[in-house]
């Protein structure tokens, strides 16, 4: 699927930015964006840690292309907070040479929509309040969802999708026991 993003112009190109479901060929793009805006301590993060052993679900994780290259990703992944069904948005990164052209911004919304879309009804993060807020994200009440690790309770932010679907939430968050494993290659 492709979608238009409503991105600040690029006033070294007048190449257009798509949204495309992620293909396997953007991976190597999106690692060195993730390393370099997150440094390889990356997989020690909490975030990072609700996540592991899972793959991102392929329907929810978009790409920005600018022209033919990746320019920002966001993944979304299956969890279960106290055996409730969720998803956990991250990561979400956009190249340094386009930030602050709202590319993070679309890229989120896109894959809210299509989880709104495939039916999902609570979406979790670890993230800035005031930059997720712009998608509809709220802090969690304190104490109400746990991770595995080490998170500021004021970063800890979810969005409904579904009217209610919070307050069904209670306790550890864990990779979804359906969820798919990690390939090795």
């Amino acid at each position: 699927m492709t979608a238009e993003l409503p991105v600040t112009p690029n006033a070294a190109t007048s190449m257009s930015t798509l949204i495309v479901n992620e293909q396997p060929d953007h991976v190597p793009a999106i690692e060195a964006m993730l390393d370099e805006a997150f440094g390889p301590g990356r997989f020690a993060r909490t975030a990072y840690r609700v996540r592991e052993g899972t793959e991102p679900i392929a329907e929810l994780s978009f790409v920005a292309l600018l022209g033919n290259r990746p320019a920002g990703a966001v993944r979304l992944s299956p969890i279960t907070i106290g055996g409730t069904p969720a998803l956990f948005l991250g990561p979400l990164v956009v190249h340094p040479d386009h930030k602050n052209r709202g590319i993070g911004l679309a890229l989120m919304l896109r894959s809210l929509q299509a989880a709104r879309a495939c039916g999902h009804r609570l979406v979790v993060l670890v993230g800035d309040a005031p930059y997720y807020a712009r998608a509809g994200f709220a802090p969690i009440p304190a104490g109400q969802v746990r991770l595995p690790g080490p998170v500021d309770p004021a970063r800890l932010l979810a969005m409904e999708l579904v009217p209610g679907a919070l307050a069904e939430a209670r306790g550890m968050a864990r990779p979804a026991p359906s969820a798919r494993p990690r390939s090795d290659s």
